[in-house]
């Protein structure tokens, strides 16, 4: 614990707060300290309850100079969801899911909510919204980033559900965040993470979709290239109901493995989802097809355990056009590392409608994401770090922008990519506004205006 903190100021704590606090030594203290990737060891955790119980650990970490820490689901790939000696702020008892107006599709989240628990809830009323693909992802750290999933063509991003949330600032204050209420804040979280306080409950507008025709495609591995050009080809001017992401495993130094496109469409007519869906099936040599009909929420997956003392170096780009080239050029460099992972995401759709400053993800022309996972531990990979940066440099002229939550070893490139320059100047503004000395830096950070010296 932080020489700083003696056993009289925990309990003071303790006494303020509704919910649980622990710091090294309790009994739970372990469980909640480490995230799926990252270790960490704070000398507070509040596992909160309440508004006030944030506003009370806001404050606390600022009386005591703590770094503060915010966890929905701890899937941040950065580790910004734990850290060493500061205060966490455990938003797992926030996790209330709440059909407010069936007839307007209005829906309640709490931060702390996962996925899967949100794709549960809403599946007896036929309802879901693009969500984390992973089951256990928290609603708080997505949706503040943006939230690609498997409705992301059809339905547009996570954030763009979103209609009202409510905001702990760095004073203190409960906002409530809408068009209407603080506008400026609203427009600040839906794409500027966690730099404007800690969000703890959304409403968002979901939408009718009753089940999905899901699963993987894998095909001839000899066939990869010529498949994911005519899969990139396809998904230009595939229906948007299709979203469609392509995963190139890495070989690790044996035989290559086949290609698998992962195919969403998100509806339940068998003959409009084969109509969209066989086009791909006919690229190549199908080895395997999973694809069948179920719920959306069965479309989610567990996160997967690692290979201990792995951790992953993450990183990922935009790109206006998935051309028949930049395939090739993806393909052709990522054959300089047998343990690249590379996956392939094809957006655009209901994404590029939305007008690229009505929030602060400025990306709307963008109709793929490409991310590429080191994977390993950080020790093995260092001596494969020119070949990591050579990968990307060759993608450069093709791409344009990052999306926050694929990150891991964030370097100020990627700050640059995440948030364009005006985009930044707008929410460094902002940042003044509500966080001016900064206490939530541990995201994706933006200055505050008048520390920015660029």
């Amino acid at each position: 614990m932080n020489s700083d903190l003696d056993p009289a100021v925990i309990e003071r704590l303790r006494a303020e707060v509704t919910g649980e606090v622990f710091v090294p030594g309790d009994e739970g203290y372990d469980e909640l300290t480490d995230l799926i990737v990252h270790t960490g060891h704070p000398a507070v955790i509040i596992r909160v309850r309440s508004n006030d119980d944030v506003a009370r650990g806001i404050n606390f970490a600022v009386e005591h100079d703590l770094e503060i820490s915010t966890r929905s689901g701890g899937h941040s790939n950065a580790g910004f969801s734990t850290n060493v000696g500061g205060l966490v702020l455990n938003l797992a008892h926030l996790d209330s899911i709440e059909v407010v107006d069936e007839s307007e599709r209005l829906v309640r989240l709490g931060a702390g909510a996962q996925w899967a628990d949100v794709a549960a809830a809403l599946e007896p009323h036929g309802l879901a919204f693009t969500s984390g693909d992973t089951t256990s992802v928290g609603v708080g750290g997505l949706l503040v980033g943006g939230g690609i999933g498997w409705l992301a063509r059809k339905h547009g991003l996570a954030l763009d559900s979103l209609v009202a949330a409510e905001v702990v600032t760095a004073d203190g204050r409960i906002l409530s965040a809408s068009a209407e209420e603080n506008p400026d804040l609203f427009w600040a979280i839906r794409g500027g993470g966690g730099n404007f306080g800690v969000v703890t409950s959304f409403t968002v507008v979901a939408q009718p979709v009753p089940q999905v025709f899901f699963g993987q495609i894998s095909f001839a591995p000899e066939e990869t290239a010529a498949v994911l050009r005519g899969w990139a080809a396809h998904m230009d001017s595939a229906p948007e109901e299709l979203t469609a992401t392509a995963m190139c495993w890495p070989t690790f130094g044996e035989a290559a493995p086949p290609l698998a496109i992962v195919v969403c469409y998100a509806g339940d007519d068998e003959a409009d989802a084969k109509s969209a869906i066989d086009p791909i099936r006919k690229l190549g040599t199908v080895v395997e097809d999973q694809v069948r009909l179920m719920p959306y929420g069965e479309a989610l997956q567990p996160a997967g355990d690692l290979p201990p003392g792995w951790r992953p170096r993450v990183r990922n780009r935009l790109t206006p056009a998935l051309t028949g080239d930049l395939v090739t050029t993806i393909l052709t460099e990522q054959a300089n590392l047998e343990n690249l992972y590379v996956e392939i995401r094809s957006i655009g759709g209901a994404l590029n409608r939305v007008p690229q400053d009505a929030t602060a993800f400025p990306h709307r022309s963008t109709q793929a994401m490409i991310m590429g996972v080191l994977l390993g531990s950080p020790e093995g990979n260092e001596p494969l770090l020119p070949a990591y940066e050579a990968f990307w440099s060759a993608l450069a002229p093709s791409t344009s922008g990052a999306y926050s939550g694929f990150l891991s070893d964030i370097l100020p490139a990627d700050i640059d990519a995440v948030y364009p320059k005006q985009v930044y100047r707008q929410l460094a503004a902002l940042k003044h506004k509500y966080d001016p000395s900064n206490i939530f830096h541990l995201n994706v950070n933006v200055v505050p205006a008048e520390a920015d010296q660029d």
